[in-house]
């Protein structure tokens, strides 16, 4: 028989427009400059819970996304929190900020100068990365420990 554990999954989305891309400057619970994203809803694809919350964060629509990589950890409550990471380079709309916090367009190169949220500097690693994959927690006896696989 096989072993089950509760699962949380959620998305973020890395948009691409040349050497530019779209950041958000979160207010809510984890402040700080990072890609828009969201909760998936149950019984909701992954794919269209990205387009929604790209949307919903953006104004944007955003299309051809390609599942680029992961993070994962236990959360409080000991379930698996994943978090599917998105890119693209295809969209229409008019850029648009919502209570989430503001977006705006920065140049890759300049991401290192602004205020990150926790841990989205080595998220960003496997965004950008065509060898990267995953961003995962892992517990020792000293804490949490982090690998870029």
């Amino acid at each position: 028989m096989a072993d089950y554990e509760n699962a949380v999954f959620t998305n973020m989305c890395m948009v691409c427009d040349g050497d530019r891309i779209l950041v958000q400057d979160r207010i809510s619970s984890w402040p700080g400059i990072t890609f828009p994203g969201g909760k998936i809803e149950k019984g909701e694809s992954f794919v269209e819970s990205v387009r929604r919350e790209v949307y919903e964060e953006t104004g944007l629509t955003v299309k051809s996304l390609s599942l680029c990589g992961t993070k994962q950890f236990q959360d409080k409550n000991d379930a698996r929190y994943v978090v599917l990471f998105y890119r693209t380079d295809e969209f229409e709309g008019e850029l648009t900020s919502s209570d989430e916090g503001e977006v705006f367009w920065i140049d890759k190169s300049a991401l290192l100068d602004y205020e990150l949220a926790r841990d989205f500097k080595e998220m960003f690693e496997v965004f950008d990365s065509e060898l990267l994959s995953e961003f995962y927690y892992y517990k020792e006896k000293e804490g949490f420990r982090l690998k870029l696989l």
